[in-house]
């Protein structure tokens, strides 16, 4: 069943769907990464492209509910950022595409609240 949108803020930057898929910088249209639209409660996520492109993917729904802070990091199995605790997929991101990047993300399933930069 489909999440209704309740805050949806795209900055220089497009999905593949609706709120998941691919993520593109609309600067250079390079693949920037991928979320995992079945598994995320919540995503905040501003980067610099390498092509100086500034974006910004905001996105939360209707049902979200407030995550929990956690001092948890990430964990990375193959190319995928995963939930510690429930070890689902949440999102890709390409590295090597970008020069910088703050990641804010909540799981889906155990609400936890991530937190990841780059600088």
């Amino acid at each position: 069943m489909a999440r209704e949108i309740k805050t949806k803020e795209l900055k220089n930057a497009k999905l593949a769907t609706n709120y998941g898929g691919w993520m593109y910088c609309t600067g250079c249209n390079t693949n920037i990464g991928y979320l995992c639209y079945v598994t995320y409660d919540k995503i905040n996520f501003s980067f610099t492209c390498k092509c100086q492109t500034k974006g910004k993917v905001l996105i939360d729904f209707e049902d979200s509910l407030d995550g929990t802070k956690t001092s948890d990091e990430l964990i990375l199995k193959k190319n995928r950022w995963c939930c510690k605790k429930e070890e689902e997929p949440l999102i890709t991101i390409m590295d090597q595409k970008l020069e910088d990047y703050q990641l804010e993300i909540t799981c889906k399933t155990c609400h936890q609240k991530y937190f990841k930069n780059k600088s």
